[in-house]
């Protein structure tokens, strides 16, 4: 933990960020054992680097920091394990980012308390001093939530065009998940779990 957290290793990337959460690509890596934190970090933030030089231009078209990508891509890769809906996900974020509304993202309120005991409280919905809460601050949060993969992070990019401001996975087995433009469409999808 406090490899990802080293402002030389972070900096000697040109990393613009406290850590490197988010930063470290997941994928298969073949290491050799005794590789010191550090080394495996650089390797890890490697990865995603030369991913991101290739998706740069894309973000750099929708006016979107590196930062901000890989934050609203780690809440895309929280929200949904189905690679199909990432990009459905994502757009009902950009939407709601465009419209100012709150994102209000359980993944990212969860992340931001420490030793989460597994149930969600109204009190920690309403936590505005939880600076990941984006139930109750506006805008991404400010940061990561976790490491996003390839298809999380081109969603964030690409995201599905569409009217949706809502969601709700509706079937935990298949991954089934409503998309609607409504609160009244969502509730009535919630009324249905």
């Amino acid at each position: 933990a406090r490899a990802i957290r080293d402002p030389a290793l972070i900096a000697s990337l040109g990393i613009s960020a406290p850590s490197l959460e988010g930063y470290l690509f997941p994928e298969t890596y073949f290491l050799p054992r005794g590789l010191a934190a550090e080394e495996v970090a650089r390797i890890f933030a490697e990865q995603f680097l030369a991913v991101w030089r290739e998706i740069e231009p894309l973000a750099t078209a929708r006016g979107l920091s590196q930062h901000q990508v890989v934050t609203l891509a780690s809440i895309v890769e929280k929200e949904t394990g189905i690679s199909a809906e990432r990009a459905l996900v994502a757009g009902v974020f950009h939407n709601r980012l465009r419209r100012g509304m709150r994102l209000e993202s359980d993944p990212t309120v969860i992340y931001g308390i420490p030793g989460f005991d597994g149930n969600l409280r109204r009190a920690d919905l309403e936590d505005a001093s939880n600076p990941y809460n984006t139930y109750a601050n506006p805008g991404l949060p400010i940061g990561p939530i976790g490491a996003p993969g390839e298809v999380a992070i081109q969603a964030a990019l690409a995201p599905a065009e569409g009217p949706w401001l809502f969601f709700v996975p509706i079937n935990l087995a298949t991954g089934e998940t409503m998309f609607s433009e409504t609160v009244e469409q969502h509730e009535a999808y919630v009324d249905q779990l």
